[in-house]
């Protein structure tokens, strides 16, 4: 890989305060507790957001301490959807795909997680997967990057590296437009008006590059969530990669009105089919 990605491990500097100092008032406690037990179904889910409503606005900003899916976390649940569902209620948060995943693990299973947000994802699979697992978690912007790498520490996982880099179909530099409304929707394309208020320039890789500077022998599971830029990563990676690179199966967001070209056709000619459509993502396994 060229010098422009680089790992970080030692953001959210030490003088942070303890894990445990943001632990849920009583208010919020109780409200965390209810929300976790809403079922999936239209009034458990209205119930869910109404109470989440009223405990984002008793935190007035501060963030939470909390486990979730199996991991240690401390979320900012304002101006980051993925950190509001993780936190009230984690149940909601992509359960299909992750119960897939953990469906296909193994002693040894390599997972990346491209636009890896605060490690929904990461976090996830390292407390499953095992101590043999690499687990590779990659996120461009630094706010959140910051917040990745926390939570990766607070639970000592010794099998995940972060990356702080976005992945392209070019080396050097992209840019970023950041949805200042929901840092989740900040993407290498403008995806909605809010995203013009601010950009960043990050340094990019492509998935090609990266793999092969990990020494990946072969890649299990991809989880693709960079919000209408799939395309970009993928197209040059399967034009460019030896199959046995390609990733047994992909999890990936919909987005087919931001694509430049029709991602379904191409996995299908590189082998792929579709086996899980849920309301947000598409799962591909490779024959």
């Amino acid at each position: 890989m060229s010098g422009s990605c680089f790992a970080k491990t030692d953001l959210m500097s030490a003088d942070s305060p303890a894990f445990g100092h943001f632990a849920p008032t009583s208010f919020v406690g109780r409200v965390l507790a209810r929300t976790r037990r809403c079922k999936g179904d239209w009034l458990g889910k209205r119930m869910a957001f109404f109470l989440r409503g009223l405990a984002v606005r008793a935190l007035n900003g501060a963030p939470v301490d909390t486990e979730a899916m199996g991991a240690k976390m401390r979320l900012y649940p304002y101006n980051n959807v993925c950190e509001k569902r993780i936190l009230f209620t984690p149940q909601y948060f992509d359960e299909a795909e992750r119960d897939l995943i953990a469906a296909r693990f193994t002693e040894d299973f390599v997972f990346l997680d491209i636009g890896s947000n605060i490690g929904g994802y990461t976090l996830f699979v390292a407390a499953h997967a095992g101590p043999r697992a690499r687990i590779l978690s990659i996120e461009p912007q630094p706010e959140i990057f910051e917040r990745l790498t926390y939570n990766i520490r607070l639970n000592n996982f010794p099998n995940v590296k972060a990356l702080n880099c976005a992945v392209a179909d070019v080396e050097g530099e992209v840019t970023l437009f950041v949805a200042q409304g929901n840092k989740g929707e900040t993407s290498m394309r403008i995806v909605n008006a809010d995203s013009h208020s601010e950009q960043l320039r990050v340094p990019a890789s492509t998935l090609l590059s990266i793999v092969q500077q990990e020494s990946f022998e072969r890649v299990d599971c991809v989880k693709l969530d960079v919000e209408g830029a799939e395309d970009l990563i993928l197209e040059p990676f399967f034009r460019d990669a030896p199959a046995h690179l390609w990733p047994k199966l992909l999890v990936m967001e919909f987005c087919h009105g931001s694509w430049s070209a029709e991602l379904d056709d191409l996995l299908l000619e590189c082998g792929y089919r579709e086996i899980m459509r849920t309301r947000c993502n598409g799962i591909y396994e490779l024959a």
